[in-house]
């Protein structure tokens, strides 16, 4: 398969730069096999599920990754900005750094307007120790274990998307939309975006009428905004990215499945972590490990039987994954249809809700 195979236009204006309030009020395309396309809006779920159903959800924490500073050096200082990427250890990241060219192992970070620095247990200072072949830097910390999470907390703005943080800045209200209302594992530096339509109340509904909810962790790295840069897919190496699934969560959903209930994976974290943890057999297992796991068309799907996902970049992988599990055919009509009606796409944008084509 070649990368062009997963082009697309879209027009600038379908990006969404906001959610909509409530969050559950944006539009839910669903895409089933057999069916034509349906427009509903993700209040309609629980319609589309039935009791015994398995709503899988990603409860990772985005952190306020995105930290600026200045490398220093004897001689001069360069501003820099840093996205972190994976923890190494208590004190040391990697990260993708701008401009990373003006970066060299040896050099002294410091994140943060120097009149800030009061506020804080220490200062937020940096060595650079590596650069590595894709680009990323890694971090030494002065700092480490919770009083490093204090600083990147104090310091840091959530990371935005690249195509929303190239119209406008972060702000104070980022805070609460780019997190789900269940994140509770911290250690993403991008949302599971799926999951910011859903509040309270709707997970009450859905609860309510017999769909079960469990939660797995997999903590989003900088690396899912990265474009595919060769055009032969099978050439194409994913960021690696870590999950759990713990064995309560995986014996719960191998009892619904075996009961007849629906496995429906909220977002495509969750569903890429439980394919990783699903054997040959179907039968999903414990987990706790990375996985770089690329899913492109003609994957046999062992775990997931529905997605609820949000409208992904043309030449994503993303993409690349909706049209392996909903077929490709119906998933560019399905971008098509979603274009012409208007829905809004990306991490702020509206939701679809995808049946697997050879369920």
């Amino acid at each position: 398969m070649q990368l062009a195979d997963f082009d697309f236009e879209l027009p600038e204006d379908r990006i969404a730069l906001r959610p909509v309030s409530p969050r559950d009020s944006a539009r839910m395309l669903l895409v089933a096999p057999g069916r034509p396309l349906e427009d509903l809006s993700v209040a309609d779920l629980p319609a589309q599920l039935r009791a015994g159903d398995v709503l899988v959800l990603n409860d990772t924490k985005v952190i306020p990754a995105r930290l600026k500073g200045r490398r220093v050096r004897e001689a001069s200082n360069v501003a820099v900005e840093a996205t972190l990427h994976k923890r190494l250890s208590p004190s040391r990241w990697t990260a993708f750094m701008k401009p990373g060219k003006k970066l060299a192992p040896g050099d002294r970070v410091q994140f943060g307007e120097m009149q800030d620095r009061a506020c804080l247990l220490g200062a937020l200072d940096a060595t650079v120790v590596d650069k590595g072949e894709g680009g990323e830097v890694t971090l030494a910390f002065d700092l480490a274990g919770s009083d490093l999470d204090s600083a990147i907390s104090e310091r840091g703005a959530m990371p935005l998307p690249p195509y929303i943080a190239a119209k406008r800045g972060e702000d104070e209200q980022d805070r609460a939309d780019y997190q789900t209302v269940y994140a509770d594992e911290e250690g993403s530096v991008a949302a599971p975006t799926a999951g910011l339509h859903f509040t309270p109340s709707l997970l009450e509904r859905l609860q309510a009428m017999g769909v079960t909810l469990q939660f797995v962790t997999l903590h989003v790295g900088a690396g899912t905004f990265l474009p595919v840069k060769t055009e032969n897919l099978s050439e194409h190496r994913m960021h690696a990215e870590y999950g759990e699934v713990d064995a309560a969560t995986a014996d719960a959903l191998n009892a619904a499945r075996a009961a007849g209930g629906r496995i429906v994976c909220v977002g495509t974290t969750s569903l890429r972590l439980l394919e990783s943890a699903a054997g040959e057999d179907g039968v999903i297992r414990p987990f706790a490990a990375e996985t770089s796991i690329f899913i492109t068309p003609g994957y046999r799907f062992r775990a997931a039987d529905g997605l609820m996902t949000n409208f992904h970049l043309p030449r994503s992988t993303l993409f690349m994954l909706v049209s392996a599990f909903a077929g490709a055919q119906a998933m560019r009509a399905a971008y098509a249809h979603a274009i012409a009606r208007g829905y809004r796409f990306y991490s702020y944008g509206d939701a679809s809700l995808l049946w697997r084509a050879d369920a």
